[in-house]
């Protein structure tokens, strides 16, 4: 009797879920974005929610709510309602956070549906023109002449630009001190204001100012070069061999929403994400269209798990 029941329940659970997908979605969505405006999740957010509103029929309201690098955005969808209308952009720090903080107010694996790892980018070392260098070899000699003494411009602890410089520190024995900014944004103006010397931030939102001799560019951090930047070097073959640091941005939704409806949204993603236009569109900006499915994203932040948590035993890395 009770295996009856329990079939029963799981039937009509299912049922429940497919109804729901078939209606999905009724009304506007709520894409949240856990850093400022002007940063590369930021951007990537706003690269998809105007072809993916069109493709489901609804609005998408993209709600910037940054803070706790990222934290504060990831614990609110982690608490939604398991609908689907409320969504959320993330990249490494959602991973990142958890062997940083000794207190991170959600699960990873446990409290979120992945729906889409979305693209993936590139960083960018680049320095203020005042600052009288002109290649990594040249920066590196600066900073150790004068250890401590410069800075770099972070989005908050626990960052991708704060990972990417202390990668930089530990592979080039120096000492760039970070200076935490509130979101991406922020860091990269400080850095054009000259107010900071130096910043490691995405290809996709610093490769317009090094293009107009804001920022001079000293390295891309991929294996290869970037075609947006074609005449810049990776970082590690001008001066800093093993130096690599690749960022990603995904779609999730909070724990208990239907699969039919993760499943849903991925399909859109990738029949809006990978038209020759949008793939253009997002090559301009520094950003590699990937559009996966939910396993796959699922994979994904599984192995990123496991990266980072080694990386930052082995750095001893801890915001708190």
């Amino acid at each position: 009797m009770k295996r009856f029941i329990f079939v029963l329940f799981s039937a009509a659970s299912l049922f429940a879920a497919a109804s729901v997908a078939q209606t999905y979605p009724a009304k506007p969505i709520r894409l949240l974005v856990p850093f400022p405006p002007g940063g590369s999740v930021d951007l990537v957010a706003r690269l998809v929610a105007p072809k993916l509103s069109e493709s489901v029929g609804q609005s998408i309201v993209i709600d910037n709510r940054s803070g706790a690098s990222g934290n504060i955005a990831a614990e609110l969808v982690a608490r939604a309602a398991p609908d689907g209308y409320t969504l959320m952009v993330h990249t490494i720090p959602l991973v990142a956070n958890v062997f940083l903080y000794s207190r991170v107010p959600y699960d990873v694996l446990n409290d979120f549906v992945p729906v889409s790892l979305l693209s993936s980018s590139v960083s960018v070392l680049a320095v203020h023109p005042s600052l009288p260098v002109h290649s990594v070899r040249e920066l590196l000699e600066l900073a150790k002449s004068r250890p401590g003494a410069l800075n770099y411009g972070s989005a908050g602890v626990g960052t991708n630009p704060h990972i990417a410089g202390e990668l930089f520190n530990y592979l080039g024995k120096v000492n760039i001190v970070a200076v935490q900014f509130k979101g991406g944004g922020p860091a990269l103006i400080a850095t054009m204001s000259g107010e900071i010397p130096v910043t490691i931030t995405n290809l996709a939102e610093t490769s317009t100012f090094v293009k107009a001799g804001r920022l001079r560019a000293l390295g891309i951090s991929s294996i290869k070069r970037s075609a947006v930047l074609p005449d810049v070097p990776t970082i590690a073959e001008a001066g800093l061999p093993g130096y690599e640091f690749t960022t990603w941005h995904g779609m999730l939704a909070s724990k208990g929403t239907p699969p039919a409806i993760a499943a849903l949204l991925s399909d859109k993603i990738r029949q809006t994400m990978r038209t020759p236009d949008q793939v253009k569109l997002f090559e301009q900006r520094g950003l590699d269209v990937i559009a996966s499915s939910p396993e796959e994203f699922s994979v994904h932040l599984k192995k990123e798990l496991e990266k980072w948590g080694r990386v930052f035993k082995e750095r001893g890395m801890k915001a708190d």
